[in-house]
């Protein structure tokens, strides 16, 4: 894939903006502009910008692409911190979903299946997420504020100025190696709030595969259903 076999990015300017934004969705690419800025920095932008683009947007069609394929909800969940893939039976019942943990079994009602197995993965995520940030916190001396869960559709996590960590709940899905890192690199910008060379030497103190790590979440593929 070329730039060329791209959309045509849709530029708008934004009087709040004060920075160039790239956003790649399913159908489309749009990119955000202060209203002073030439059109010269945006297309350097768009050409600095290239390589980023062609992969998340292959991403994107790969994941379109399955999911064109199967529109079949899962029987099985493989999740971050469980070692055995979690069995799923959609049947009928009154609670939207039941985990049984000591079987290892989730049981979905058919009538909306679809919007209860989202609804398990986020009450998940919220439960078990913000305890591996508190383990890994401890692991590597860095206090942070709170932590919240979100169902985030363009990053993985976040820190504030504050110091309060969201986490993305589609991390789930992820390994715990991945998730590791990105609880890392959350907590390391309790001390450095950019991507500077000290941010980076002090994440590679704490997870020496940092630079693999990234790049496998840029490769990460999300199910179908979960959009």
């Amino acid at each position: 894939m070329t730039f060329n076999d791209l959309p045509e990015i849709q530029i708008k300017r934004h009087i709040r903006a004060t920075r160039l934004k790239l956003r790649v969705e399913p159908n489309q690419i749009r990119l955000t502009a202060p209203i002073l800025c030439t059109q010269k920095q945006i297309q350097n932008f768009i050409d600095q910008s290239t390589p980023w683009l062609i992969e998340t947007w292959q991403k994107y069609q790969v994941q379109l692409q399955a999911s064109n394929q199967d529109k079949t909800l899962p029987s099985a969940l493989t999740l971050f911190n469980i070692p055995q893939a979690i069995q799923i039976i959609y049947q009928q019942q009154k609670l939207s979903f039941e985990w049984h943990e000591h079987s290892n079994t989730l049981y979905i009602s058919d009538r909306h299946p679809e919007q209860y197995l989202k609804a398990f993965i986020m009450a998940y995520a919220k439960t078990h997420l913000p305890i591996f940030l508190e383990k890994v916190s401890h692991e590597i001396n860095l206090r942070y504020g709170k932590c919240s869960v979100r169902q985030a559709k363009t990053r993985w996590g976040s820190c504030s100025m504050r110091h309060d960590i969201m986490l993305n709940s589609a991390l789930v899905f992820l390994n715990q190696k991945l998730v590791k890192y990105v609880c890392i690199h959350e907590l390391v910008h309790t001390k450095h709030f950019d991507h500077s060379v000290k941010f980076w030497a002090e994440v590679q103190k704490y997870d020496q595969d940092y630079q693999d790590n990234r790049k496998a979440l840029k490769r990460s593929v999300m199910p179908w259903w979960w959009f």
